[in-house]
């Protein structure tokens, strides 16, 4: 086989173990890192300085989805279901992506991860999403997040980026086509 070839089947070939691989680690890390949150740092809401603080564990529950967004009692549900629903499309998108596209593999793995990890708490506790993450000076803190959202957070500006050079790329073949 001409080694094009070859590399195009190795790359065909890394591209499911990277995604899976990913989402393996990053769920486990997420699942393994709450199970201490909950049954190390108690009471909740009470802050266990890590570095001064600026970065404090913090054990707390969010029953709503990013930023504290709450839609009220059945939110526990609501986002479950929507997160599936964004599963779906993350599952479509990681199945259109060409072979050799790692970035955007790696972008979809961490998104894909960081919401099956929350979504394991939705369907576990009926307090909400662990967080415990607790970053800030004084009183101007940032949102308690946990793996789950750090894995979202990076996925999605990793994604953003892609779909940036991806865009680039085709406005580029698009005006030499055009010469």
């Amino acid at each position: 086989m001409p080694n094009g070839n070859t590399e195009t089947v190795q790359a065909a070939n890394a591209n499911p173990w990277i995604f899976w691989c990913v989402i393996i680690v990053v769920v486990a890390l997420d699942v393994i890192t709450k199970a201490a949150a909950v049954s190390g740092l108690v009471p909740a809401y009470t802050p266990h300085e890590i570095v001064g603080n600026t970065v404090r564990f913090t054990l707390a529950y969010n029953p709503g989805a990013a930023f504290g967004f709450n839609v009220g009692p059945a939110s526990r549900w609501i986002f479950a279901v929507l997160t599936v629903v964004a599963l779906g499309v993350l599952g479509s998108l990681y199945r259109a992506t060409r072979e050799g596209h790692y970035a955007r593999v790696l972008a979809l793995a961490l998104v894909s991860a960081g919401a099956i990890g929350n979504l394991i708490d939705r369907i576990r506790w009926s307090t909400g999403v662990v967080d415990f993450i607790d970053v800030g000076i004084g009183n101007h803190r940032f949102w308690t997040f946990n793996v789950a959202d750090s894995a979202v957070t990076v996925g999605a500006i990793l994604l953003g980026w892609v779909f940036l050079q991806q865009d680039r790329e085709a406005a580029r073949i698009a005006a030499d086509n055009n010469v």
